[in-house]
């Protein structure tokens, strides 16, 4: 007995209903970007891994990556991010490009990860990224696109939300705590940690890292004030630009929100839902201005996010917001009668599309009620069908699927006559 070989761990197979979500994804993607003056860009699928070691953390390099040798002797990886990528090529072109930069990318990335509801090993995501700007506002465009998006696909605020904070307000509140800058980095870890641990198990954890109880105090008062924000002026800026952009309503402060990644300096950001069974993040990004620096460039301020399919694929059909699926993209089939009548129904075809109409033909001559059923399946709405008697006079008999209706009409009149029944 043969043995059936099976997908790779973590990985996908996109039948066409599940590709049907894919497509509707990106196509929302697509919309929020381009509404915004965002063009579409991509990277290579494969980097050298020396490209992500310098900024996303050694996580990220050793443990999450799928690194391979080539046959030329260098690591390579597929790659689990594109920030890095997007670094490169902007610093490569950077006395050409007109900025500020707006691009957009939509395609697959692969991490090793333990796959498990709403993270697989391989998935598709949309990075969204702003360069050449440094302002609040810049900040909020990319919140509002993240907004927009959420609002096209059917969220609303009350059941998704963007949570927004500052590193360098964060970093302002730490120092204020007498924690030393060489801290810094594990406790933000530790905030970003807080919500996925128990309460006690954080407290010992903070200790351990070297903090104080009265430094644990200290940061837990700050990390209960939803209020802070009125003490940054950038943060002030930024909601009032919220408010400008008409997606203030998506959007609160949380000094929870940290990020993990190394390469965020200021504005950080994460959406989530809030009401359905799906914990984690929907999208996440901020500012983060040394990257070009680190890749070769010239400093350049820059504001991004990203965001995988796979959570947001799971809201959309929890919540009931994917559009029902099409089994077939044409709505229109015209059938084989019999041998003799093969070349006329293709012949018929060619001419409905030329047309602009997506035509199916049933491709072999087998009992006509069997044809219509596979049309009724494939939720087509017309039927057309030249039998020897149509033929022999020029017409075509056109059947309503939905009403049962038919009529029989000229050849050259089979169009119109096709759309009023679509």
């Amino acid at each position: 007995m043969t043995t059936k070989i099976q997908a790779v761990k973590g990985t996908r197979e996109f039948y066409p209903e599940q590709m049907a979500l894919r497509n509707f994804i990106n196509d929302k993607v697509r919309a929020a970007s381009q509404a915004f003056g965002y063009v579409e860009w991509d990277a290579p699928y494969i980097e050298p891994i020396s490209l992500y070691a310098a900024k996303s953390g050694e996580e990220l390099v050793k443990k999450q990556s799928f690194v391979f040798t080539d046959r030329g002797g260098d690591e390579v990886t597929l790659r689990p991010e594109l920030t890095p990528s997007l670094a490169r090529m902007i610093a490569a072109k950077q006395g050409e490009l007109t900025f500020p930069v707006r691009w957009w990318s939509f395609g697959p990335f692969w991490r090793y990860e333990q796959p498990q509801r709403g993270r697989t090993r391989e998935f598709f995501q949309w990075n969204i990224d702003l360069l050449g700007a440094d302002s609040p506002e810049a900040d909020a465009e990319l919140i509002a696109v993240a907004a927009t998006f959420l609002r096209s696909v059917g969220l609303t605020p009350e059941r998704a939300a963007v949570s927004v904070n500052d590193r360098r307000l964060m970093v302002s509140q730490f120092d204020a705590l007498g924690i030393p800058p060489e801290k810094r980095m594990d406790v933000s870890n530790l905030v970003d940690r807080r919500a996925k641990m128990d309460s006690d198990k954080w407290d010992a954890y903070a200790l351990e890292l070297g903090l104080t109880q009265s430094q644990l105090d200290g940061l837990k008062s700050i990390l209960g004030n939803y209020d802070l924000w009125k003490e940054s002026a950038e943060l002030v800026r930024l909601f009032a630009a919220l408010e400008a952009l008409g997606v203030k309503e998506y959007v609160k402060f949380d000094p929870n929100i940290v990020r993990g990644l190394l390469y965020y300096t200021g504005t950080v950001f994460e959406a989530f839902e809030t009401s359905g069974s799906v914990r984690r993040a929907i999208l996440g990004g901020g500012r983060y201005d040394n990257l070009l620096a680190d890749v070769g460039g010239q400093p350049l301020p820059a504001v991004g996010f990203a965001m995988g399919d796979v959570v947001i694929g799971i809201i959309l059909q929890e919540a009931g917001l994917v559009p029902e699926f099409q089994p077939s993209p044409a709505s229109v089939l015209v059938t084989m009668f019999d041998d003799s009548l093969r070349l006329q129904s293709l012949a018929l075809s060619t001419e409905l599309r030329k047309a602009g109409l997506d035509v199916m033909v049933y491709p072999e001559p087998v009992k006509l009620p069997k044809q219509f059923k596979y049309a009724d399946k494939m939720k087509m709405k017309v039927a057309v069908t030249i039998g020897p008697d149509e033929a022999s006079n020029g017409q075509v008999a056109v059947k309503n699927l939905g009403s049962g209706e038919q009529v029989l009409v000229s050849r050259q009149a089979a169009v119109d006559v096709i759309r009023k029944f679509l």
